[in-house]
């Protein structure tokens, strides 16, 4: 398929593109090695298949961290060229503002609608039929990530599920190996909590509460089972004492944690420790009991400028983002899944494989960024936060605060 670019030469938008380089500011909160090492391939594809500039706004932290600057900026009349959000809702307010630009000539003119899979990923970046972002990828939560050493070293058979992960949680205690690493951001609380959500509770339930809002089911006994696993999980995971995820997957890179609920983005701190997968770690979608993978990930936005010349050059860009050759490198590099179902991963590793087989299968849900808004995900986070951090906070009257949360969620 030609790119966007091609598509319109000749047109006095290409004309004006190819006389003026622009150097185009993207921020982006991707500071991780495997992060790193990802979005370097979006950049050498911009310079090197353009003649403009990517100059590289990352920001250290994370999205919860890295966002309000960014829509800071947007609505403060300083907008960098392009800029990353998740799939989702995130950025709505914004482009109800007519602060992002319209994408839709690019959209219609490569047919994004028939080659995103699933197509839900493009839906989530469009607002009354017109499109604002382009996705770049497809991130899950659903995973848990196990060190073969660390099970070897506690004498135990690496897990097959999260109810032989628990079982083996004394035995890497008693060898001086945390069962459960896991950072101390907020999100990531709240992310391992929505995870064994779908793998304990199931996807019909999750998608009553997290789509419909059903607060008598977020009250009921099928989430006290989560509750109660969310409460054991939180002693398993006392002694990891680190901040960051990323340090947290380092935990079990080394051997020093048994395993790490986390997305898999994680695969890229693997890689870039030279760990293969299947003989150094293993990887459990859906913690081994419900395997299913939530369609998540990253999409770019492109606040609108009043030159015209820049707003070429984020076009230009947002085409490579789709293109086949850019998906492949950086997701091989990123650990995500491509929103291409048309492209050649034989590279790829047994987890990306094993997404890929989920994905092919349709056993896929929407991510929660899709369903309920930056408001009630915040109060969700902030109660997590909470519940994971003081282990007098009882799981009854954690869930019985989240179903409160779920009656109210908008």
């Amino acid at each position: 398929m030609k790119s966007f670019k091609s598509l319109v030469c000749g047109t006095a938008m290409c004309a004006a593109g190819a006389a003026h380089a622009v150097d185009l500011e993207v921020t982006h909160w991707w500071t991780s090695g495997g992060e790193a090492a990802a979005v370097a391939e979006f950049a050498k594809a911009f310079n090197e298949r353009t003649e403009h500039t990517w100059v590289d706004g990352a920001i250290a932290g994370s999205g919860g961290v890295a966002r309000p600057i960014m829509i800071s900026r947007i609505t403060g009349g300083d907008p960098m060229g392009a800029t990353q959000f998740n799939h989702g809702r995130q950025a709505e307010e914004l482009v109800e503002a007519g602060l992002m630009l319209d994408l839709t000539d690019v959209a219609e003119a490569e047919g994004w609608r028939d080659i995103v899979h699933p197509v839900s990923l493009l839906d989530s970046c469009t607002i009354d039929g017109r499109v604002y972002c382009v996705p770049v990828n497809i991130h899950s939560w659903q995973w848990i990530w196990l060190s073969h050493a660390a099970f070897e070293e506690a004498g135990v058979p690496v897990p097959a599920n999260w109810d032989e992960f628990v079982a083996a949680a004394p035995k890497l205690r008693e060898s001086g190996i945390v069962p459960l690493a896991m950072g101390n951001q907020p999100w990531q609380a709240s992310g391992a909590f929505g995870v064994i959500t779908i793998a304990l509770a199931g996807p019909e339930a999750w998608a009553a509460v997290s789509v419909d809002k059903d607060a008598e089911v977020a009250a009921g006994p099928v989430y006290a089972k989560v509750f109660e696993a969310a409460a054991a999980a939180r002693e398993m995971r006392q002694g990891s004492n680190v901040q960051d995820w990323n340090q947290a997957t380092n935990l079990v890179i080394t051997g020093k944690a048994g395993g790490q609920i986390m997305g898999d983005w994680a695969q890229g701190e693997f890689q870039v420790a030279n760990q293969m997968a299947g003989t150094d770690y293993s990887c459990l979608p859906g913690l081994g009991v419900n395997e299913i993978i939530s369609t998540g990930g990253d999409a770019f936005y492109f606040p609108k400028q009043s030159d015209p010349e820049v707003e070429a050059a984020q076009k230009e860009l947002a085409s490579l983002m789709l293109s086949k050759e850019v998906q492949v490198a950086f997701n091989l590099k990123k650990g995500s899944l491509p929103v291409r179902g048309d492209v050649d991963l034989a590279a790829a590793n047994d987890c990306m494989k094993k997404g890929l087989a989920i994905l092919a299968q349709g056993n896929i849900l929407p991510d929660a960024n899709q369903t309920l808004s930056p408001d009630t995900l915040g109060q969700i986070e902030d109660l997590m936060t909470e519940f994971w951090a003081d282990s007098s906070i009882s799981a009854a009257d954690a869930q019985e605060r989240y179903a409160d949360i779920i009656a109210n969620a908008d």
